[in-house]
């Protein structure tokens, strides 16, 4: 019995897995999708261009890989999702990568404000745990 219960745990993994994977790899061709062909004149590149674009401003969650589903599973908020991959398209190639540095120093600001907020909790308590051993 615990066989089987390892089995389907793997199983349920791998499943989880390949979902956001594939998740993952459809919201990557639809953000090159959008960069590749906004603008284009030729029919099937406005045409794959709109198919991404409907794909990520569209609230229908009844296709497994709607947008909205993508970012549940990837764990990403959709506003901030359509902001980032469409957002970027009337910007020039430099204000593009200006942006992206600068949402990625946002993030690392953040992540390093939380770092010390949680070494400055430890370090608070560190004095009153050796204060009491100390005895």
């Amino acid at each position: 019995m615990n066989l089987i219960n390892q089995m389907n745990a793997a199983e349920d993994y791998l499943a989880k897995t390949s979902q956001r994977d594939l998740a993952a790899g459809v919201l990557k061709q639809a953000a090159q999708d959008l960069r590749r062909f906004h603008g284009r004149t030729s029919a099937v590149e406005r045409e794959l261009y709109y198919d991404a674009y409907s794909w990520a401003t569209s609230d229908d969650c009844t296709w497994p890989f709607s947008f909205l589903n993508v970012c549940q599973l990837l764990s990403r908020e959709p506003i901030n999702l359509r902001e980032e991959l469409l957002g970027d398209l009337s910007l020039g190639i430099f204000s593009r990568w200006a942006r992206r540095g600068s949402r990625a120093l946002r993030r690392l600001s953040d992540s390093l404000t939380r770092r010390s907020a949680t070494d400055s909790d430890e370090s608070a308590t560190t004095p009153a745990i050796l204060m009491q051993t100390s005895y």
